[in-house]
């Protein structure tokens, strides 16, 4: 088994595994679950056979055990097995857990103990960070900024020989968000039925993902920034027939950030495509947009339109209002954006 190293790397991690390099301490933490969760879910799959699995490894979740109990499986031996592996999940919710650095200064290397610590950071200057320094592998599963988002989608796809336009990641990030479980599991939807190699492009994520061509939040966003009043209120009209799909909760997040963007724009010294995509954290398919936007509002309207955006969500929520429909506020907030 080998020794530990002071950092890693998601892909480094995962390679090491198929090469059967193991350590005998993995803890994965951080604010970015699909990482943490992709890890231990190979380990859990792919360590053991089935066989092996039925008496070496185990699944405990930190709210359900202690210290104590867990040094005492971690230094028991594997049966017909080379191996034990035991996955702690939401390790976080485990108490005292500094002390299990004196398991971890001297660990069973014929066990795999992984604790996946999500949501959280851990203090480099406690012991237990520091013995797995020494023995075991730590990993910080960060989340990635939302202009990281495009590029690691295409990423995804081409390690699984399929490719994807440019447009195709913008447009699932842009709808998906930063979710990256959540994107993965629609990922895998639009590969079912295309052959290895295939091209995802914008009308097939349009089709398979339940995006709208014409009537999706992200043209309302292009009808906004060039104040085509008759595009905007019939965008807006169909989201008000059609509630269940377009909740105004969901809608005004991304129209904030939006309009916020255009007023970080408008401050830009550097206006390059590269420093604007950059400095707004999107992708660069999408500046035009921005560009446009700008020539079309001014900060002191953008700052009058974000202030109405915080006031429908509390009306959206409830606050100072008494009969409003979601509809007949959207309705109203878009008039008063574009007049």
């Amino acid at each position: 088994m080998a020794k530990g190293k002071n950092a890693f790397s998601f892909d480094g991690i995962l390679n090491d595994l198929k090469n059967k390099i193991y350590y005998p301490v993995y803890f994965l933490y951080g604010e970015e679950a699909y990482f943490i969760d992709a890890i231990s879910d190979y380990i859990e799959m792919n360590i053991l056979t089935e066989l092996e699995k039925e008496f070496n490894q185990s699944i405990i979740y930190g709210k359900d055990t202690n210290i104590p109990l867990l040094v005492s499986y971690a230094r028991r031996f594997p049966m017909m097995a080379n191996y034990q592996v035991i996955l702690v999940k939401e390790a976080q919710d485990l108490d005292k857990i500094e002390e299990l650095a004196g398991y971890v200064d001297n660990p069973l290397n014929s066990t795999l103990l992984v604790l996946c610590y999500k949501y959280e950071k851990i203090d480099k200057r406690k012991s237990i960070y520091k013995a797995i320094e020494k023995s075991g592998v730590l990993f910080e599963s960060a989340r990635l900024y939302d202009n990281q988002i495009p590029d690691w989608i295409s990423d995804y796809v081409r390690k699984r020989n399929y490719t994807i336009s440019a447009k195709a990641a913008a447009l699932l990030a842009e709808f998906l968000g930063s979710d990256l479980s959540k994107i993965v599991n629609e990922i895998g939807k639009l590969m079912i039925n295309l052959s290895a190699g295939q091209e995802i492009t914008d009308e097939y994520v349009e089709r398979n993902i339940g995006i709208s061509k014409d009537f999706n939040v992200f043209e309302l966003q292009k009808a906004l920034a060039k104040r085509d009043v008759f595009k905007a209120n019939l965008i807006i009209n169909h989201f008000a027939s059609n509630l269940r799909d377009n909740p105004l909760v969901k809608i005004i997040p991304i129209l904030f950030s939006f309009f916020s963007k255009i007023l970080i724009y408008h401050h830009l010294a550097d206006k390059s495509r590269n420093n604007v995509a950059s400095a707004l954290s999107v992708n660069p398919f999408f500046i035009s947009d921005y560009q446009v936007a700008a020539n079309n509002f001014n900060t002191t309207r953008l700052t009058s339109i974000i202030s109405l955006l915080r006031e429908y969500d509390l009306k959206a929520k409830g606050v100072e209002n008494v009969s409003a429909t979601d509809g007949e506020l959207m309705k109203e907030l878009i008039f008063r954006i574009l007049h």
